[in-house]
């Protein structure tokens, strides 16, 4: 979306809806960070004696490339800046991957072309491939072999792409296309005070920096690039996903004002987010922090998690050349599982598979993956990668406490088919002699519809339930929440929403097993009091959400919050439920939440 008018100083306000990832507003200077830019050379090399020479200097580019991220690895594990740095691990693989390497080799052997432009081929080739996967968190990890393209070719042509600051005393926002680990590590990080991309959602590089560094960020904007250049005045609202460019006066002294509310705002939530979500009525949830990458728990620990309530495990598989072995699995579920802070870790099984399985033999294309072969069902398709990750969780459950969690469960048929290979593996694990956990509770995500309907037969295979509403939203509605003509009708208030949520945690209850919420809907504040109202026991979350859902609790009591519930549930239409919904809010917390900008 883009709105534009014209600032009192000449130029042009422009006013962009993005994904805000990190919260927060920002005002601050552009600082514009182009490294996708960079224009490349071509010719032909006429002599074919050429060509040995043409191929050293490529792989002299290599080893250069190389050094220069060992380097920035160094640098950073001398910070404080907790982004993963094993994502550098994938840029220098793919620097040594043969496939990338022997590709460019040939485009220079067998078309005569410069070094520059058999990578640049190269990297079209890869282009090519990821265009065609459904999936758009895997389809944009074709950024990985950009960045690796592009410090390449700055090594090719002797470019040093160092970052010159030049604006903005007090800061500067990053405006990009995209950012990896490596550019933000060669930035002056203690100059950044927010960032705004072109592309990106929640996932992205960009999208984890900025909440391990606690600065405002909005991915996702399509065409922040076009509309600024250095120097420029910039707003970054990471709450709204709102970028505003050259703002106007009024709008300038707008958004100081909620800035200075949301700044105030989060000391007084740090203050509360390391005591219990425990109502005025004595009615406690358990708050935990859904990760991706270990490097986010120190900030998870400081923001009032209690434990890790979803770790995603795809994405050890996401960022490496080859498949994980066990050994890998078992040292990375260790880090979590030792940390002291934590009460216990929720591992959920990785959810992955068809075309969205990354250096895998390629499945046949499925017309709507998202409903075809993942998660569960290519974990019982794939029984031999799934008992590689089964053995490691059962081994790391005796170093810590430790709970398992199937995604995408729709019948009763693969959750016993999933507690059998668990079963199995602890057999296999004790019969070689190792150390594994004593017990591990079992838990199913319900995020299908179905799983819902028989929420009941389902309560008597598992320990726990753990909603995810993400898949569950959009699967009950029939919306794709990717697909921008219809994400208007993406709406978590909707009734049979509401009605598909509190049937599971009424069916669970009464099953005498717990039920948690580890969809993005539990880390809204807007729905805290709802949710609170249909008696789940456990919201796991975005870490930065913590303290702010905590202290809405804090201040609730749970007789108020049935009260909202049913109120709420009465409507027949999500439009009523919304608004009903958002005037309790606003007049219940007027400090909690401000209206949104005109």
């Amino acid at each position: 979306m883009k709105n534009e008018a014209t600032a009192d100083q000449g130029k042009k306000t422009f006013v962009l809806k993005g994904i805000g990832v990190s919260p927060g507003v920002v005002i601050g200077k552009v600082y514009r960070f182009d490294p996708l830019d960079a224009q490349i050379s071509f010719y032909k090399l006429h002599d074919a004696s050429l060509i040995p020479a043409e191929i050293e200097r490529f792989k002299k580019a290599l080893k250069e490339s190389t050094r220069q991220l060992l380097e920035i690895q160094e640098k950073l594990k001398k910070t404080k800046v907790t982004e993963p740095l094993y994502i550098i691990d994938v840029h220098i693989l793919i620097l040594s991957d043969k496939k990338f390497v022997n590709r460019t080799i040939k485009y220079i052997q067998r078309l005569g072309v410069n070094a520059e432009w058999a990578v640049r081929m190269t990297l079209d080739h890869y282009k090519q491939i990821f265009e065609d996967v459904e999936d758009p968190y895997i389809r944009g990890r074709i950024s990985d072999v950009q960045y690796v393209s592009q410090r390449v070719l700055r090594n090719l042509t002797g470019e040093k792409g160092e970052i010159v600051w030049e604006v903005g005393h007090d800061g500067v926002v990053i405006v990009s296309h995209d950012l990896s680990p490596a550019d933000t590590a060669q930035m002056k990080l203690d100059k950044v005070i927010g960032f705004a991309t072109d592309s990106g959602g929640r996932t992205s590089h960009t999208a984890i920096v900025a909440r391990s560094m606690e600065l405002p960020a909005v991915v996702g904007l399509d065409s922040v690039t076009r509309f600024v250049r250095t120097g420029d005045e910039i707003i970054v609202d990471g709450n709204s996903g709102l970028v505003v460019i050259n703002p106007y006066p009024d709008m300038l002294k707008r958004y100081e004002e909620k800035r200075r509310h949301l700044d105030a705002a989060k000391d007084e939530y740090l203050k509360y987010a390391k005591l219990p979500a425990t109502t005025l009525d004595q009615y406690r949830i358990r708050i935990g922090s859904n990760i991706e990458f270990i490097e986010e728990i120190p900030s998870a620990i400081l923001h009032g998690a209690e434990h890790i309530g979803l770790y995603r495990t795809e994405f050890i598989y996401i960022y490496r050349e080859d498949l994980p072995s066990e050994e890998d699995h078992y040292n990375n579920y260790c880090q979590v599982l030792t940390e002291k802070s934590l009460e216990w870790a929720t591992i959920r099984t990785f959810d992955l598979g068809g075309d969205k399985f990354p250096n895998y033999q390629k499945q046949a294309k499925e017309l709507n993956p998202q409903m075809g072969l993942r998660a569960i069902r290519f974990c019982l398709k794939e029984v031999e990668l799934f008992k590689t990750q089964l053995r490691a969780i059962w081994r790391a459950g005796a170093v810590g406490k430790v709970k398992i969690l199937f995604p995408m469960i729709s019948c009763i048929e693969e959750i016993r088919e999933a507690k059998r290979l668990l079963e199995e593996t602890r057999r296999e694990l004790l019969a070689e002699g190792q150390k594994i956990a004593d017990s591990m509770e079992i838990g199913i995500m319900i995020e299908v519809p179905a799983a819902a309907m028989i929420a009941d037969q389902l309560a008597r295979e598992v320990d726990y339930f753990s909603i995810g509403t993400n898949d569950l939203i959009q699967y009950a509605l029939a919306i794709d929440r990717s697909n921008e003509r219809v994400t208007y009708l993406y709406e978590p208030l909707h009734p049979a929403v509401l009605r598909l949520i509190k049937k599971i945690v009424d069916t669970a209850h009464e099953a005498g097993i717990r039920v948690a919420m580890c969809g993005e809907m539990a880390g809204d504040p807007m729905f805290s009091l709802i949710l609170l109202g249909m008696q789940l026991d456990e919201f796991s979350m975005n870490h930065l959400a913590i303290p702010r859902i905590k202290r809405i609790i804090q201040q609730s009591t749970l007789a108020e919050a049935k009260e909202l519930m049913e109120k709420a549930m009465t409507f027949n239409n999500a439009e009523d439920v919304r608004a009903y919904v958002q005037d309790y809010m606003f007049r219940r917390f007027p400090d909690e939440f401000q209206k949104k900008e005109e």
